[in-house]
């Protein structure tokens, strides 16, 4: 028997506190885009094309339209940002920098408020920046950790790691790899131990460059580096961070390509951000 009363596991209910916590928390993200030049864009709820952005489609809610084409509930929205603006907006706007405040709704029951924000041409530096910055105005300073997505896919394709080895973080066989550089990037994990990167080969020294290059950019005090981070992350296929306090993840961005469009984005879990400001209360 399910009661009038009960909610579905994964379904968010905020009142009180918790409710007045995540309007101002959006409040603050609202102003705080709003000043750094971002424009506001509110996706519709149903997508035709969200199976696009999923290797895996199971996380998708399915429903049809009235011509009985297959929609779905916004599960990501980042693509439809993008994908909106360059494609349907198009000359009717000239803002490159928009943000989102909006949940999205994965199978079977799963909510997730997010505050969003894509840059059309941006760059890693500037949305790692407006996410630091939007944390801070938050009350949160969590740790950032910085990965390029490039790397572990040319450890599988020139060097024969598994990416399944490096999602698993199996330190054990990455040692065992027949590689005279591969203890020096398993070791990797401040800004300070990027400063010497001749042991590595041309392609891994030029992504391992890109790094150190960012985190001089983006001087963050609490900054680790995981180069051997890999993740079946959907349209991210270079520089990426994440923002973590204690093990919760507060948000996560960088840069990617949609259909052609080159763009850099950022997106910070409302949910984990209310319930650090809960818990600090």
């Amino acid at each position: 028997m399910i009661f009038e009363h009960e909610i579905p596991s994964g379904s968010r209910l905020y009142f009180g506190q918790s409710a007045r916590i995540k309007r101002e928390i959006e409040s603050i993200a609202s102003e705080t885009l709003y000043g750094l030049g971002f424009e506001e864009i509110v996706t519709p709820l149903f997508s035709y094309h969200q199976h696009e952005c999923f290797d895996d489609q199971k996380p998708l809610v399915r429903l049809n339209d009235e011509e009985n084409h297959e929609v779905t509930l916004r599960a990501d929205s980042t693509a439809d940002v993008v994908r909106i603006v360059t494609k349907r907006l198009g000359r009717s706007t000239e803002s490159k920098k928009w943000f989102y405040i909006q949940p999205t709704v994965t199978f079977p029951t799963k909510e997730q408020y997010q505050i969003g924000a894509e840059v059309i041409d941006g760059t890693f530096e500037k949305i790692a920046k407006t996410t630091t910055t939007l944390l801070a105005q938050i009350g949160a300073e969590p740790v950032m950790q910085i990965a390029n997505i490039r790397i572990p896919h040319l450890l599988n394709e020139k060097y024969g790691l598994s990416l399944d080895v490096l999602k698993s973080m199996n330190i054990e066989q990455i040692m065992a790899a027949d590689l005279p550089w591969i203890e020096q990037l398993v070791r990797i994990n401040s800004v300070n131990d990027l400063n010497d990167l001749s042991a590595f080969p041309d392609d891994i020294k030029a992504e391992l460059e890109k790094i150190k290059e960012a985190t001089q950019k983006v001087a963050y005090s609490n900054m680790v580096i995981s180069p051997l981070y890999y993740a079946k992350m959907r349209y991210y296929d270079s520089l990426t961070f994440r923002m973590f306090e204690n093990n919760s993840l507060l948000a996560m961005g960088g840069i990617y390509t949609i259909d052609g469009v080159e763009a850099a984005g950022f997106a910070l879990y409302t949910d984990e951000c209310i319930s650090k400001k809960m818990n600090r209360g």
